[in-house]
C-alpha cells in the first residue's frame, strides 16, 4: 500500500476511481485500485470552472459553453492504525465517474 502511494506521489494522476456517497450526497469511501479507502473527517466540496491550461479542460467545454467540475478533497485511511491521506478528485462533465487527481500524506 505504501508503495502504490509513494508511486502516485510522483505524478500525475487522473485515474479512475469510485467514490461511495450516503443518500444526502456525503462521500463515504474511495475505491482505488482495488484497495477500498474509509473517508474519515469532512470532505471538502467545491466546483471549479477550468481556465484551460489543463490539458482535460477540452472535455469541460460542452457546445461552446464551460461547465463546471465538481471536487472532492477527501481524508481517507485504509485502517485505523494506518496513516491519513488526503485525496482529490473530480468528476468532470461529459464523463463517467471520477478520477483522483492527487494523493498526499499526513
Amino acid at each position: 500500500m505504501a508503495a502504490i502511494l509513494e508511486q502516485a506521489q510522483q505524478r500525475t494522476l487522473d485515474e479512475p476511481v469510485e467514490v461511495r456517497f450516503t443518500p444526502q450526497g456525503r462521500p463515504l469511501a474511495v475505491r482505488w485500485r482495488g484497495q477500498l479507502w474509509p473517508v474519515v473527517a469532512e470532505p471538502v466540496h467545491e466546483v471549479q470552472r477550468p481556465d484551460g491550461t489543463d490539458p482535460l479542460d477540452a472535455d469541460a467545454v460542452h457546445d461552446g459553453a464551460v461547465v463546471e467540475i465538481e471536487c472532492w478533497r477527501l481524508q481517507v485511511q485504509a485502517s485505523s492504525t494506518s496513516p491519513l491521506h488526503t485525496l482529490s478528485v473530480r468528476r468532470q462533465p461529459g464523463r463517467n465517474g471520477w478520477l483522483l487527481g492527487d494523493v498526499s500524506g499526513d
